[in-house]
């Protein structure tokens, strides 16, 4: 959403197979305000995480509670990891921050977002017209990528690739520089940029730069 954010379009479409991020999303486009506690509490948070996981299994996921207990979970969690078993439920443990910024206030991205749709779809199925460009951000090609109950796995690196290569108009695709994520695209084509990325999230606590390619078709 990020990269959304920054090109400022009057129209967009953001999808992500993780239905709760797009709910969460959905309810920023309304103007999300936070009036429950916000507690950077390992008692509190588990409390919040069985609620969230009770709403789960009752199927009722849509609603403003879940928007505001995943960003709560999201933002106090171990890591700020996203990760959520076979049945759906979310099971990351309680992080380890000392203090926690939390905001209680989303209207400020209303107006950027009134025009835009999410969606939470497999990316084969959507909907797009020739000249859209398009920014791609699957989970990166690393041991973890269960980031909601839908695996992503290798055949679904090469599909993305493949379906983006597809696409006549202008494509911009992260991942992370494996050597088979470099072959594949350059297979395809994509012309590629090497970064050196922060790492945010390691299940070993390892904060060294990571390096990450965009790749490129069309621009």
């Amino acid at each position: 959403m990020a990269v959304a954010l920054g090109l400022q379009p009057k129209t967009a479409l953001l999808n992500d197979l993780n239905p709760h991020l797009i709910n969460f999303y959905r309810w920023l486009q309304r103007g999300l305000e936070i009036d429950s506690d916000l507690e950077n509490d390992a008692v509190y948070y588990y409390a919040c995480r069985e609620r969230f996981n009770q709403l789960v299994l009752a199927g009722k996921t849509d609603g403003q509670e879940a928007a505001k207990l995943f960003y709560f979970m999201n933002r106090t969690g171990y890591n700020g990891l996203c990760r959520f078993n076979n049945k759906n439920l979310f099971n990351v443990p309680f992080g380890r921050y000392k203090t926690i910024r939390y905001a209680e206030s989303f209207l400020q991205y209303a107006p950027t977002l009134a025009n835009w749709q999410f969606s939470a779809l497999d990316f084969r199925v959507l909907q797009l017209e020739p000249t859209d460009f398009i920014y791609a951000d699957p989970p990166y090609d690393v041991q973890f990528t269960k980031y909601s109950a839908q695996d992503f796995r290798w055949e679904d690196q090469v599909c993305l690739a493949e379906w983006l290569a597809a696409h006549p108009g202008t494509v911009v695709a992260s991942n992370q520089a494996t050597e088979r994520i470099v072959a594949l695209y350059e297979r395809l084509k994509f012309r590629l940029i090497y970064l050196n990325a922060p790492r945010r999230i390691s299940c070993t606590g390892n904060r060294q730069p990571a390096v990450e390619i965009l790749a490129l078709r069309g621009a």
